[in-house]
């Protein structure tokens, strides 16, 4: 990477070129890029690559979620080979309330998405309804 030099300082802030800028940015996303990766790498090499498949979702499951808008907690569910019935019980709500998150009729409390990400054996994050963008 070039010199970056800011074009003009404050106390609170720092002017600097778009190209500059950018190319900042740029660095951070391969830095973060390369960490993923390496974690990636060395959750492999631990757990082995079939472990990390069935805990990763396939192109499919999040075409699902992203692009059909399709429940995470349902997608994750069947990915588990679980009946809406047997993950009611292991996470301790009713079956009513699991079809009505699964039906995106309720979001589901803090405490029931917690308890279905440990009885689906995956992070509550990974339940939740991916962001809305502005695209």
């Amino acid at each position: 990477m070039a010199h970056i030099g800011p074009l003009a300082e404050t106390a609170d802030t720092v002017t600097l070129r778009r190209a500059d800028f950018e190319a900042l940015v740029a660095a951070a996303e391969d830095v973060a890029d390369r960490a993923s990766f390496a974690a990636f790498e060395a959750r492999v090499a631990r757990d082995g690559m079939a472990a990390v498949k069935a805990d990763s979702l396939t192109l499919q499951e999040a075409v699902r979620i992203l692009d059909e808008g399709e429940s995470p907690v349902r997608v994750w569910r069947e990915k588990r080979g679980l009946t809406g019935r047997a993950l009611a019980a292991a996470a301790g709500v009713s079956p009513v309330y699991l079809s009505e998150i699964e039906n995106g009729k309720k979001p589901g409390s803090a405490a029931a998405i917690v308890a279905l990400a440990k009885a689906l054996q995956v992070d509550a994050g990974d339940l939740l309804p991916p962001a809305a963008t502005d695209d």
